[in-house]
């Protein structure tokens, strides 16, 4: 079985632990059974913004316990954030006994950061003082932005990146100690880190979101997506993230996938006998195959010859499981969630050059048709690899 790590064991690490700042010692709050035990290498369903599409039955059958999705800020200005489909769903799942991860997130890919003091970072948090009533103390962990180093500006991707988050997330700790105290459900990570294979994403803006990550005792962790060209690129992320943190600190992994490889392969062409047994002609190529699927579903077994037929694949068919084992390994993974359905931006203007994210997802709806007399999307093929991931205590 999985190592768990228990509330003994952790409660032993924080004992022996010494504060890595004067800012981690002069708020340290009390952590209760439930925050310790949040190690526990969970793996969920992750919808991102496709969370309208979540079915009830395709996560029992998946066997998931956990679901994610984000929530875009801007939207807060379009009416009662408590409406939009995100936090609505995340909330309903929550009352249906699901446990649930939102990521806040802030795109700014087309303007600057707001700078410290302005109007424009007052209305910002605004914003979040709209949000947060919504899903403190409701949603299991609240995520501190979501891709913070893709959802900017290249050029800022250094220290005013990493003033404004700080901003933000001492904004949302505020928040938390005012309407629930040291006793609220709601557990406080910092949002993903992306690339961190690649030195040049291994930045000093990274290092320092790693030092504010340590060095606030309210923060439990950070979120990394892995989404990687191999899958010993995985490891890199947790060589950078896991010395840089308090003991007693979890991550979580919201997202990964092998789409960046995938991607490499969408101009093979597709086996010989898979083309014969299927009527392809010859030379066609792994993304005309896909784009097939697309226009036209294939029965699962036709799906699953597709994928398994091609050596790419077949050599990465354990590539869930195996990263699940690395994760849970460190003994200090909160929560993993694996992409779950696939959507429509996955599909729309589907070519050679598009990321072939739809590889990733438990249910195929797009690609696969559905069993008819089971009421679920297509089956993907990673259907059964998630559910035997799933971990029992």
């Amino acid at each position: 079985m999985l190592r768990r790590l228990s509330i003994i064991s952790l409660t032993a690490v924080i004992a022996v632990s010494t504060a890595t700042s004067t800012s981690v010692s002069a708020q340290a709050r009390p952590v209760s059974a439930r925050e310790l035990d949040r190690a526990y290498g969970a793996l969920g369903a992750n919808f991102n913004q496709n969370i309208d599409a979540l079915d009830y039955a395709e996560l029992r059958k998946a066997g998931a316990k956990w679901v994610r999705g984000f929530f875009p800020m801007p939207a807060t200005d379009q009416g009662d954030p408590g409406g939009h489909i995100a936090i609505r769903t995340l909330n309903e799942a929550s009352g249906r006994g699901y446990q649930t991860i939102l990521s806040l997130k802030f795109p700014y890919t087309s303007t600057s950061f707001p700078a410290p003091g302005s109007a424009k970072l007052a209305a910002e948090l605004a914003r979040l003082d709209k949000v947060l009533p919504t899903v403190m103390g409701k949603v299991d962990i609240l995520t501190i932005g979501n891709e913070p180093f893709i959802e900017s500006l290249p050029a800022e991707r250094d220290q005013r990146l990493n003033t404004f988050y700080e901003a933000v997330a001492r904004h949302v700790v505020d928040h938390r100690r005012k309407q629930c105290g040291t006793g609220c459900g709601t557990a406080l990570y910092m949002g993903a880190l992306n690339r961190l294979d690649q030195a040049g994403w291994r930045s000093p803006a990274a290092v320092r979101w790693m030092t504010f990550v340590r060095e606030t005792a309210d923060i439990e962790g950070v979120d990394i997506h892995p989404h990687l060209p191999g899958p010993r690129s995985a490891q890199p992320f947790l060589d950078f993230i896991l010395p840089k943190m308090r003991p007693e600190q979890t991550f979580l992994v919201t997202e990964f996938s092998l789409v960046r490889y995938w991607k490499e392969h969408l101009r093979d062409k597709i086996p010989a006998g898979f083309a014969r047994q299927y009527g392809f002609a010859p030379g066609t190529q792994v993304w005309q195959v896909i784009k097939a699927a697309i226009d036209e579903p294939f029965a699962e077994k036709k799906w699953d010859a597709f994928l398994t037929s091609s050596p790419w694949f077949r050599s990465q068919s354990g590539f869930l499981r195996d990263q699940m084992k690395l994760y849970r390994g460190t003994g200090r993974l909160a929560v993993a969630t694996y992409g779950f359905k696939q959507d429509d931006a996955m599909v729309t203007n589907f070519g050679p050059d598009k990321d072939p994210w739809l590889l990733n997802s438990v249910f195929a709806p797009y690609t696969v048709k559905p069993r008819a007399w089971s009421g679920l999307s297509g089956r993907g093929f990673s259907l059964e690899s998630f559910k035997a991931a799933q971990k029992t205590s």
